[in-house]
């Protein structure tokens, strides 16, 4: 423990005096500030650290330009495999020829032969060599109907004439008997003459049902009631039943579609109408509506010209209309078909 004097206590006659005035009396606070401060030995000031310099930053370098790369070719792509071309669809197939329903039909060649009609297989005669010229001059102009898209009316011949003996279904027979001999050609010789019906009879061949029914009845089918015959290229379609509104049936929408199927799948067909005469009954008019020919026969010396006018008038509306002279007596010519032949007559 520090000693120091004690404190007098103040006498009781003085003024009080404050601690510090108390202290300061006995310790002599003036002495001590009176001494001098002692002088402090020289100390070396070291000078302050110099700051470190930074080395120069290295000059900077070139800016080189930086190098742009070619564009990497890319790998060529292939173009997308084309699809496969999308097949149109399958055009619908011809419609196959029906087969015969019907028996073959035997021709009777005698009658053919006393009728003055071309033979199958027979001898080249003047009758033959003329209906080889007028055949071929018709399917001319059949395949130039054709060609020129007038549809299945082109394959349609129509054999008429003004009045009645004038040789009409003797041309139709003979006709269609030239173009069966044809490599690119059948041949369908249709009765169109519902009243008094004669290619049958003509031909010695039986038959009842024909062209009529079907249109009559449409739960008939036409192609069932074609008769084939022994003549290769040939078949016939008889007249059928008899009617008193056979023009209003032919006139029906039921007459083009039984038309058709008769063509339907052959190409190379062509159908033959024995016609009733126009002058004399309304049908042929009718049926000429429906065919791209008329072959209209003339009987010479016999048909009037103001007949075959008004006749030729009732079939205007057909697009090829020719006329073939029957019965010529001399040629001016002087020619003998057949003769070449070995077999003029």
């Amino acid at each position: 423990m520090t000693m120091h004097d004690p404190i007098k206590s103040p006498d009781k006659n003085e003024a009080p005096r404050s601690l510090i005035e108390r202290a300061s009396q006995m310790y002599d606070f003036r002495k001590a500030l009176s001494q001098e401060t002692p002088k402090l030995p020289d100390v070396p000031v070291a000078p302050p650290p110099a700051a470190p310099v930074a080395a120069p930053a290295p000059a900077p370098a070139p800016v080189v330009p930086p190098v742009v790369a070619p564009p990497v070719a890319a790998a060529p792509v292939a173009p997308p495999a084309a699809a496969a071309p999308v097949a149109p669809p399958a055009a619908a197939a011809p419609v196959a020829p029906r087969a015969p329903v019907l028996p073959v039909a035997r021709v009777d060649r005698d009658l053919l032969r006393e009728a003055a009609f071309i033979v199958p297989d027979g001898p080249v005669t003047s009758i033959s060599e003329e209906f080889r010229i007028v055949k071929r001059r018709l399917l001319a102009s059949v395949q130039a109907e054709i060609n020129a898209g007038l549809g299945v009316a082109a394959q349609r011949i129509l054999i008429c004439s003004a009045n009645p003996g004038d040789g009409k279904t003797y041309s139709a027979i003979n006709l269609a008997l030239s173009i069966a001999t044809e490599k690119d050609h059948d041949v369908l010789l249709v009765d169109a003459d519902f009243a008094k019906p004669s290619i049958l009879s003509s031909l010695g061949i039986a038959g009842q049902s024909g062209l009529m029914d079907a249109l009559a009845d449409p739960s008939v089918e036409v192609q069932d009631l074609i008769i084939p015959t022994d003549i290769p290229g040939l078949s016939v379609l008889p007249a059928g039943r008899q009617t008193n509104t056979d023009s209003e049936y032919l006139a029906s929408a039921r007459t083009q579609e039984v038309l058709a199927s008769l063509t339907a799948g052959r190409p190379g067909r062509i159908v033959i109408f024995d016609s009733p005469p126009l002058l004399a009954a309304s049908p042929a008019a009718t049926l000429a509506q429906h065919v791209g020919h008329a072959l209209m026969v003339v009987r010479a010396d016999v048909t009037s010209e103001r007949a075959l006018r008004d006749a030729l008038s009732l079939i205007a509306g057909c697009n090829q209309i020719q006329l073939l002279l029957n019965g010529v007596k001399f040629s001016p010519s002087g020619r003998s078909f057949g003769s070449y032949y070995g077999y003029g007559e």
